[in-house]
């Protein structure tokens, strides 16, 4: 097994299209048509981590965080990142980085933090912009049946739990081919009239390419037309947060301490306590302060989250309780996760959950 079939996988679950645009999504280093000789999956890759994977005759480290976010200008080993890198370069060792791909994932990051938490009736919190299209054509009627086969077929069409889905008007084409052409119907240099079917069909953005391909294969014309729009439709199944209920509401320090047990967590950073039941819950790994207005706006009693600073925690307003539980454990599940996903992919293949502890902050 090379690699790339390791990375057409991830990509396949995670699309690179859905990550962040600051994001170092994808293959860092190394080499798809490499052979594979196994997986170590981590949250960051971290020097200890290559030892790790060389000691486990893995050549692939799949890893959440990306261990390169910019520009490197040198390879001298003086910090972690170029340690790190050129350890793995020296022992042909990859690195694939799925990060905010699988943090836009609707059973991703929060996906799991919601699991842990048992929350039901979840949604997504900040659904992702611009990742629904439209595709319109327009072919002779007779062959529209099968145009919009494959065109559902390459992924085409499905809405939520609806598939197959277009949409279709009848009218009359007209064209006229030059003295080069070689048009299916008609003659070059004569004006024909087809009666046609104009298609309309939804797709998600990273399925464009197999979208194109399945049109321009299966369509008559010579030359094909065909429009693309980009909707601003809210997409429920691509986002970053999660926005869910508990089974049963809970005092605040009950809701407390359940987080402490279900997340493993020892210390939770707060706003007060509003001495209010807590039912509805959001949840987001990692640095999610920029979501508290969304958390707020879905009438949240608490949103769990990392990485906040003193002063958005102001940003409460006596509205929910703001959670920051920490960076590292709100996605130290994330790596269970693709764990999950790729032995469940290729079950005979050396797959290894990584045993370093990747968390950079310590508690006294």
């Amino acid at each position: 097994m090379t690699i790339s079939t390791i990375v057409k996988e991830l990509k396949r679950w995670a699309p690179k299209t859905y990550a962040e645009d600051f994001d170092n999504v994808g293959l860092i280093a190394g080499q798809v048509d490499w052979i594979c000789s196994g997986v170590l999956i981590t949250l960051d890759t971290l020097d200890g981590v290559v030892d790790e994977a060389i000691a486990k005759k893995c050549n692939l480290i799949v890893s959440f965080h990306p261990i390169v976010f910019s520009g490197l200008k040198k390879f001298t080993g003086t910090t972690y990142v170029e340690k790190a890198l050129i350890k793995a370069i020296r022992n042909d060792i990859a690195i694939y980085a799925i990060h905010t791909a699988l943090d836009n994932h609707r059973e991703g990051v929060n996906f799991k933090i919601g699991a842990q938490l048992h929350l039901q009736n979840t949604e997504i919190l900040l659904p992702k912009k611009n990742t629904i299209k439209k595709i319109t054509t327009y072919v002779p009627e007779k062959h529209a049946d099968i145009l919009l086969g494959n065109l559902h077929r390459a992924g085409a069409g499905a809405i939520g739990n609806y598939d197959a889905c277009s949409f279709t008007i009848v009218g009359e084409g007209r064209f006229r081919g030059n003295t080069t052409s070689n048009p299916k119907i008609g003659q070059p240099g004569e004006i024909t009239a087809v009666n046609e079917k104009q298609i309309h069909v939804l797709y998600a953005a990273h399925l464009e390419n197999e979208v194109l391909e399945a049109l321009n294969t299966s369509h008559p014309y010579e030359e094909v037309a065909y429009e693309i729009t980009t909707l601003e439709n809210k997409n429920q199944t691509v986002g970053m947060g999660l926005v869910g209920e508990l089974n049963n509401p809970m005092t605040e320090v009950e809701f407390f301490n359940y987080v402490k047990k279900n997340m493993q967590v020892s210390t939770i950073r707060h706003s007060k306590k509003l001495g209010r039941p807590i039912h509805k819950v959001a949840v987001l790994g990692g640095s999610g302060s920029f979501a508290i207005q969304a958390a707020k706006g879905a009438g949240v009693d608490a949103f769990l989250t990392a990485d906040l600073k003193y002063h958005q925690f102001f940003e409460a307003e006596d509205q929910m309780i703001l959670m920051d539980i920490g960076h590292y454990e709100s996605e130290q599940f994330t790596k269970n996760l693709i764990f999950d996903f790729l032995t469940k992919k290729f079950p005979n293949f050396a797959i290894v959950l990584s045993n370093t502890n990747t968390n950079p902050v310590n508690y006294f």
